[in-house]
């Protein structure tokens, strides 16, 4: 068996394996903790949490087991601390978020720089001229562009 040309050696870095590399435990953690917070389950939890705190210190189980009467003073703050700690880790995901996507876009421009470069090599290797292909892309650029400003105009009909 041949041995593989050494162009098919070449690799780009896989996003998900950069991004998983820079990740450390606490960023796992925010992560884990913001997506559970994201959850239906988050929801039901809650609202169950909340039921039966406030049916307690309604007094439904008897006056001997309130211990947060109404108007609910540490089940305020302690709703206040977690929506606090909530946002927090909403943050911190979201900053993660941009710098994953900084990562894409620079994993794709390496991609895009590398097919305009074999794209290149392989139209001189063809005799194709590269100025001729340049002005066809900018004019099916332009073409796009218009089509997407929804300021294309129509082709005009010659009698």
């Amino acid at each position: 068996m041949a041995p593989e040309p050494s162009w098919l050696n070449v690799r780009l870095p896989n996003e998900r394996a950069v991004f998983a590399r820079m990740r450390g435990t606490q960023d796992r953690i925010a992560d884990a903790i913001t997506t559970f917070a994201g959850t239906m389950q988050f929801v039901y939890i809650h609202a169950a949490w909340f039921t039966v705190w406030i049916a307690v210190n309604e007094g439904l189980f008897g006056d001997s087991a309130i211990w947060d009467p109404f108007p609910f003073g540490l089940l305020t703050m302690i709703v206040s601390l977690e929506a606090i700690f909530l946002s927090t880790f909403v943050m911190v995901s979201q900053n993660r978020q941009a710098i994953r996507e900084n990562v894409r876009a620079d994993l794709d421009f390496e991609t895009n720089v590398r097919s305009e470069v074999w794209s290149a090599h392989i139209g001189q290797a063809l005799g194709v001229d590269a100025k001729q292909v340049e002005q066809a892309v900018q004019v099916f650029l332009a073409q796009n562009r218009a089509k997407m400003n929804g300021t294309e105009q129509s082709p005009q009909k010659t009698p």
